[in-house]
């Protein structure tokens, strides 16, 4: 990402007023390949695709099929970083992958899979590939169709005419762009909401775990415990091109969740005890009582072409939601 030193604003931190809640933005996250590590960050720029950088790149099968933690956990060793120039990926006993953060004239365009969409994308080329194959396609229990994977990063260019966009039943009609995420371009969870699952994990003889699993973009400090659940969306005051801006994220659809919380992030093993926590809680009525942990969200004011700045620490003001 960008270096924020000197390109930008500082941030407001005062509480804002005439809001049912209130609270702070306590962590910043970037997921810049799609189901490896994230990467926490102290300020990120928002754009209308999300936090910049975060999904911009993804795995993929040779069909082309996006491949997750939910196939291959070892994903969660991979850990990505961003400087303005490169994407670099390290994994355990391997060598620093340097890969320029604007892919080269020369990538092939390709249409890969999320889901049933269907999203373009450039492919990064055989020195990935081989060092994907290498670090998650040649591991004892690989399954036999991911032996050989690509990377691939978002084709920003392709997509602006014809973008990918997130469900109009849960954005109000709002066209609302994607980049490789699930289906919204923000995830959304509170810090209480983590610290009651693990207070229940703790009463059940379990580990403490902690969010890198469950892979939000902003972790909201300051309110009850999926207070994210009941709130319209998060009100935080920014500047934009040099003067003071009130920006809305919209919180809008729960996210549902799959097995990836049980992965461990430091050593890619599966169990079973965050689900089996989860689902004695958390089934959600509003999705047919599917599992949900977090809120999927976007950014509900028109944005400026550059974005706006998020910092950690950032005051929001939100309004309860009334069905």
């Amino acid at each position: 990402m960008n270096s924020p030193h000197t390109t930008t604003p500082t941030a407001t931190t005062t509480a804002l007023s005439g809001f049912d809640a209130q609270g702070h933005i306590g962590q910043l996250w970037v997921h810049p390949v799609k189901s490896c590590a994230g990467v926490r960050v102290p300020v990120a720029r928002l754009l209308p695709t999300g936090l910049e950088g975060d999904r911009e790149w993804m795995v993929v099968d040779a069909e082309g099929e996006f491949v997750s933690q939910r196939e291959l956990p070892r994903m969660a060793l991979v850990q990505p970083r961003l400087d303005d120039t490169h994407l670099y990926l390290d994994a355990p006993g391997l060598p620093t992958l340097a890969l320029p953060r604007h892919a080269p004239r020369t990538a092939s365009p390709m249409t890969v899979r999320v889901w049933d969409d269907t999203v373009p994308a450039l492919d990064l080329g055989d020195a990935a590939a081989q060092w994907l194959s290498l670090c998650l396609g040649q591991q004892p229990d690989t399954p036999a169709g991911l032996r050989q994977l690509r990377l691939v990063q978002f084709d920003a260019a392709r997509a602006a005419k014809q973008p990918r966009l997130s469900s109009a039943k849960w954005t109000d009609g709002q066209a609302v762009p994607n980049q490789f995420g699930d289906g919204f371009p923000l995830l959304v969870a509170s810090q209480a909401s983590l610290d009651e699952l693990n207070a229940r994990l703790y009463a059940q003889g379990q580990a403490a775990v902690d969010m890198r699993r469950f892979r939000p973009n902003l972790v909201l400090s300051g309110v009850d415990a999926h207070d994210e659940d009941r709130l319209e969306g998060l009100a935080i005051d920014v500047e934009a091109d040099g003067s003071p801006q009130r920006v809305f994220v919209a919180l809008t659809k729960p996210c549902v969740r799959c097995p990836i919380p049980d992965v461990n992030p430091d050593t890619a093993e599966r169990g079973t005890a965050v689900g089996d926590a989860l689902a004695a809680y958390r089934r959600d009525p509003r999705l047919n009582g599917a599992i949900t942990f977090g809120m999927n969200g976007f950014a509900q004011t028109s944005l400026p072409a550059a974005g706006v700045w998020l910092r950690e620490g950032q005051a929001f003001g939100g309004n309860w939601r009334f069905d």
